[in-house]
């Protein structure tokens, strides 16, 4: 392939003219990261390639593009002899991950089919190879799901729980085709590069989807950015007892407080932890399971860390004791966190950010929403009433409103409302546009919710585990209080306290804010007083 805008796909080792960091506009924002992780700091990546966004436009334009079935036979080639194994091998499958990856981050807007390549051939010889049926088995299961809710549109809930029998996987795999293909009118494919090519076409498709739209006009993006496709070898969180998968940023997106900040899960996939329907550990917890493998991640991101010289936000897995980096980019974050973290770069002498640099970072609008947020926590810290539960602070700042049970009543409101979700997906993304709040009953600080909500500046609790959803009511605990759609509540996103009713602030008593600020965020006013250096210097 040249090295040229008009290529149709790039392999993630490709020797780019340029840095691959700076070609979000032609890999997008994945597709850099994986170039860029893979060519020029040579992590480990598993192999693979990217089509380019140019691609999805042409595609949304006019159709599949004629250039694209060679483009990706002869990547789909070439990564057959990177790892040894072939797309559709009835013995040892070469299974693939097909993502999307926009220009700008769109956290879970866009398309993802994992697992591809299985079928009922190639699911014996992965059990075989692996030594683990329950492991194949679980994995199909996985992609029939995720195949037809993202690429033949059958909805999620429609297919149930479909979880797997170990005494009778091939029976609960043969229940689960039929069901799709009835609902679906077609069934599942069993080429694998017919697989593929629906996919990747999925992925494009998503651009189009009401929550991507919604997305894009909750942030200000052009509806004509189209993402890029990453095909990827795919690694198993879900293999053994020492495979994992989890996100984690290079420090607190919340707070900036140094240090690793996510979610790890056990014996499960990328989707498990960023959906936020299981019970995730603090990543922390890899260390106790692995420690070789939670130090060789510390190593990671710190080199990430240090080469985008920003707080970096990385989705990794650990395949039966080896850990493979599957995404990098600069993570999103709140306001006291984008203080705290342009200060302590400055201060880190390998990245040595430079004042004018971190005050470019941090403009006035969001060093100001870092000094109200810093003075509201301040006026909550004396409440008294005591909580009706608690989960995870995920997105700091209190509030009150209605709680709402689902998209359409948030969309309806004409009043500040509370969304409360068993856990947020993608299709919640406009009824989160508009709450004052959100507060789920399970997920982790990395999942869909608090990744969304810390972006957008609002208020999240998630991970409150004694909620219990009931059509038009959540119980707290089994026979504990009721939360009735309209009741007001109050979250704390800082603190992950949940109350009934307003709970109002002690805003009136008698405070020195200057004294505040200078003891809770110190950073502010450096950053303050380095603003006030910049604009006084004279142009150069």
């Amino acid at each position: 392939m040249t090295n040229n805008s008009n290529s149709t796909a790039y392999a993630f080792d490709h020797p780019h003219a340029r840095p691959p960091r700076e070609l979000a506009d032609l890999l997008g924002g994945k597709g850099a990261g994986l170039a860029e992780m893979t060519s020029v700091l040579g992590l480990p990546v598993p192999p693979g390639f990217t089509l380019t966004v140019d691609v999805c436009r042409e595609h949304l334009r006019s159709g599949w593009p004629q250039s694209l079935d060679s483009a990706v036979r002869a990547h789909c080639e070439r990564l057959e002899s990177q790892v040894g194994r072939k797309l559709g091998d009835p013995a040892d499958p070469l299974l693939l991950a097909v993502r999307s990856g926009a220009p700008r981050s769109m956290p879970g807007m866009l398309d993802t089919v994992l697992n591809l390549g299985l079928n009922d051939d190639t699911v014996e010889g992965l059990a075989k190879v692996s030594g683990n049926p329950e492991f194949a088995w679980d994995s199909y299961r996985r992609f029939l799901r995720m195949f037809a809710t993202t690429v033949l549109g059958v909805s999620d809930d429609r297919l149930g729980l479909c979880e797997m029998t170990p005494a009778d996987p091939r029976t609960d795999v043969a229940r689960l085709r039929e069901r799709i293909a009835e609902m679906a009118g077609r069934p599942v494919p069993t080429d694998p590069a017919d697989q593929l090519r629906a996919a990747i076409e999925a992925v494009f498709r998503s651009w189009l989807s009401p929550r991507a739209r919604a997305y894009r006009e909750r942030e200000g993006l052009p509806d004509d950015l189209g993402t890029a496709v990453n095909v990827q070898a795919m690694v198993f969180g879900n293999r053994d007892d020492r495979s994992g998968t989890g996100v984690v940023f290079t420090r607190d997106p919340a707070t900036g407080r140094d240090g690793p900040y996510g979610d790890y899960l056990p014996g499960a996939q990328g989707e498990d932890v960023v959906s936020g329907s299981a019970h995730t550990r603090p990543v922390t917890a890899l260390a106790e399971q692995l420690p070789d493998v939670a130090a060789e991640l510390r190593r990671h991101l710190r080199t990430l860390e240090l080469h985008y010289r920003d707080l970096c936000d990385v989705e990794f897995t650990v395949e039966a004791g080896r850990l493979w980096v599957l995404q990098t980019r600069v993570g999103k974050r709140g306001a006291v966190a984008a203080v705290r973290t342009a200060v302590a770069l400055t201060e880190d002498p390998e990245i040595a950010l430079t004042p004018a640099e971190a005050v470019a970072r941090v403009p006035q609008e969001i060093r100001d929403k870092a000094r109200a947020e810093v003075l509201g926590s301040a006026d909550h810290r004396d409440t008294e009433v005591a909580a009706l539960t608690t989960g995870l602070g995920a997105s700091p700042g209190r509030v009150c409103g209605s709680a709402v049970l689902d998209v359409d009543e948030a969309l309806a409101a004409d009043r500040p409302v509370i969304l409360v979700r068993p856990e947020t997906s993608p299709e919640d993304v406009a009824g989160m546009s508009v709450a004052a709040g959100i507060l789920t009953g399970r997920g982790g600080l990395v999942s869909h919710a608090a990744v969304v909500a810390r972006g957008w500046g609002i208020p999240a609790v998630v991970g409150a585990e004694a909620l219990r959803f009931d059509g038009a009511s959540v119980w707290v605990g089994a026979d504990g209080p009721v939360i009735h759609a309209g009741d007001e509540i109050t979250i704390d996103g800082t603190t992950g306290a949940v109350w009934s009713g307003r709970i109002e602030g002690n805003a009136d008593a008698p405070r020195d804010d200057a004294a505040l600020l200078a003891d809770e965020l110190p950073e502010l006013g450096v950053l303050e007083q380095w603003a006030r250096e910049t604009e006084a210097r004279p142009p150069e």
